[in-house]
This record gives structure tokens, C-alpha cells and sequence, in this order.
């Protein structure tokens, strides 16, 4: 089967990957979707993130639907050709947080398409992949691949929005446009959010942002005060959600919060240094937000039901043969939101 193989930045490679037959509780899944995530984009460009580094080649993906082809023994509950999104998570489920239901937190966590442990847990984007089967979560015949494989993001979202606490009649900032700060806006106005401002530098995901629950939009690339109108009393919003992972971006919006806003840090940056006198005297409380446990299950109920519809947000997709192009296409902010690889 072929594979999309990063060995290096910028060496992308469609190549033969290994076939695992299914072992006792596996399935194999035919996939046929996978979306391109800002952590791919960041091993294609620069062979990492922060201290994580490619060590060796590495199947990317993680945001995976298909079709099961075969099942292994004791796996009763799905059969070959049944339509599934993949959850890229394998925790080991015997560690103390996996005990303590916050399996994320995983101390021997598998998740695929990652350099984070050595040997890299190879990822999903390949013409098939074998899982686990708790891995292999059905979806209605009414949802499309590319709305399947869409699942992972909004769970992230789902997750991050969580962190929030209650949303109802809150006001809300989202900073950074790109698929996860969109998928963010759709979560918090399902959430109840009666205001959901968003920034971003680009006017093209700003426009996807109007269309998908944000009432306000403020480009900062042409307007780099927008947010001092909301700077008046104090502050302005309850809850930030920082989805751009710059540290100039997160300071910068301290102003327009509210005394006791929330802050939930949803983007992955650097180091980053805050005034800490200002993070104590309007009482913030800053909180991360990292991967997700239940609400996989819960996007694609959301989208199934029709609750959310993450289609518009799908605007590319190419086949596995020109992955790299993808990838370059999935890097211009200017024009593309989600782009998906075909591997049908």
C-alpha cells in the first residue's frame, strides 16, 4: 500500500508503507479521506515543532475516515464495509490517568502521525491502516468521508470549548482564523455564546469566520488596534480562545477581557512571556486545552444529527499522488481552510 512519508522538510514521499494484517480486536480500515493538520504542516516545513524533531520516516496524518476491509477475531460489533472515522488516539488504558478516565493524559500514549516517541508512531495517511478496534468509530451513511474525517479537529474544539466552562450568554474572543480557530467559533456558538468576536490577519479566513457563527470580525493585519474598542471598563469578553499560538497575540488581548475572564490556550506556540501583574489584578485564569477523550464520539454525533456542518470548511481535496501539492495548498492561508487527500 502506498504511504505519505515525511523524511525530511520539504521531502515529501508517496511510497510502499507496510501492511499489518489485523490481529485478535484489530480491524483494517480502506481509508479513503484524511485531512492535512497544522502539525503535519509543521513537519513538512520544518521537520517538527519545538523540541520534537523527526527521527526517522514517518507516515503523517491523524485526521483519518475509510471503510473497514477486514476484522480480526473476538471483534464482533463491526464487519467489512462498514463506513468509520478513525480516532488517532491509542491510549494504554492501564496508566494512572487512563485509570482516572483522563486517558489524554496517557503516560504510554500512541497517537498517530507523531514524532513525540521514538520509534515515531506512524500515522494515517496511507491506502490502509490497521487499528484497534475501539479505534474505528461507525458513521451514519448520511456523512460524507470528508465530514468523517473532519471528526478529530472538532473534537479538539469540542474539547477546548469544555474547558471554558459554560458558554450560555457568554461574550467570546477567538483569535486565529485557521481551521481549528473556525471549528472553535462553531463549538462555542453551539455552546451558546450570545458574541463571538474574531481576529486574524487574513480577510479570507475572516470571511470563512462570519459564516460560521462569528459575529465580528476584525482583521489585525489592516486594523492592529481593532481590539482597543473593547478595552473600556476593564475589559470587554469573558472568554478567550487563543487559537493562533503567538505570544504576541495572547498578550496583546488582555485589555479587552474582563476582569475573571477565561482564557483557554487552544494554539501551540513558543515560550511565551506575560505580565504577570496584569494576569492577577483582573484575576484571569489561563487554561490549556490538549487533544480530546469522549467528544470524538461526540463530533460525529453532532454532524450525523446535522447539529454542525463542517462541509464548507472541506475547500481542497487532491489525490494521495499529489500530496505534496496538498500540503503546499493546506500552507496558503490566503485561499485554502481544510484540505483533504483522496486516497480512493
Amino acid at each position: 500500500m502506498l504511504g505519505v512519508v515525511i523524511h525530511a522538510p520539504h521531502d515529501l514521499r508517496v511510497e510502499p508503507v507496510t501492511i499489518t494484517p489485523p490481529g485478535p480486536g484489530d480491524v483494517t480500515v480502506r481509508i479513503e479521506a484524511g485531512g492535512i493538520c497544522g502539525s503535519d504542516l509543521h513537519y513538512f516545513h520544518h521537520g517538527g515543532f519545538g523540541a520534537i524533531r523527526i527521527k526517522q520516516p514517518m507516515v503523517l496524518g491523524h485526521e483519518i475516515a475509510g471503510v473497514i476491509a477486514a476484522v480480526g477475531t473476538d471483534v464482533t460489533h463491526l464487519k467489512p464495509g462498514q463506513r468509520v472515522a478513525v480516532d488517532p488516539s491509542l491510549p494504554c488504558s492501564t496508566c494512572r490517568y487512563c485509570r482516572e478516565g483522563n486517558p489524554r493524559h496517557c503516560l504510554d500514549m500512541r497517537f498517530m502521525g507523531s514524532a513525540m516517541r521514538f520509534p515515531h508512531v506512524q500515522g494515517g495517511f496511507r491506502q490502509s491502516l490497521t487499528v484497534s478496534a475501539g479505534q474505528a468509530i461507525p458513521i451514519p451513511d448520511s456523512m460524507t468521508m470528508a465530514e468523517a474525517a473532519t471528526a478529530e479537529p472538532l473534537a479538539v474544539c469540542l474539547h477546548a470549548v469544555s474547558q471554558a466552562g459554560p458558554l450560555l450568554g457568554r461574550r467570546v474572543l477567538v483569535t486565529g482564523c485557521g481551521p481549528i480557530g473556525i471549528l472553535t467559533i462553531i463549538a462555542a456558538k453551539l455552546a451558546g455564546a450570545s458574541e463571538i468576536v474574531a481576529t486574524d490577519l487574513s480577510a479570507y479566513t475572516l470571511g470563512v469566520a462570519a459564516l460560521n457563527g462569528a459575529t465580528t470580525i476584525l482583521n489585525v493585519a489592516t486594523a492592529p488596534d481593532a481590539l482597543a474598542a473593547y478595552a473600556t471598563n476593564k475589559g470587554h469578553f469573558d472568554v478567550m480562545f487563543e487559537a493562533s499560538g503567538a505570544a504576541p497575540v495572547l498578550r496583546g488581548a488582555f485589555d479587552a477581557l474582563r476582569p475573571g475572564a477565561i482564557i483557554v490556550q487552544v494554539g501551540i506556540g513558543g515560550d511565551v512571556t506575560l505580565p504577570l501583574n496584569v494576569l492577577v489584578a483582573k484575576e484571569f485564569q489561563l487554561r490549556g486545552t490538549f487533544r480530546f477523550d469522549r467528544e470524538f464520539q461526540l463530533a460525529v454525533d453532532l454532524m450525523g444529527s446535522g447539529r454542525i456542518d463542517v462541509k464548507p470548511l472541506v475547500t481542497d481535496t487532491l489525490p494521495i499522488a499529489e500530496a505534496a501539492a496538498a500540503f503546499h495548498r493546506a500552507s496558503d492561508r490566503q485561499h485554502a481552510m481544510k484540505v483533504q487527500l483522496s486516497f480512493a
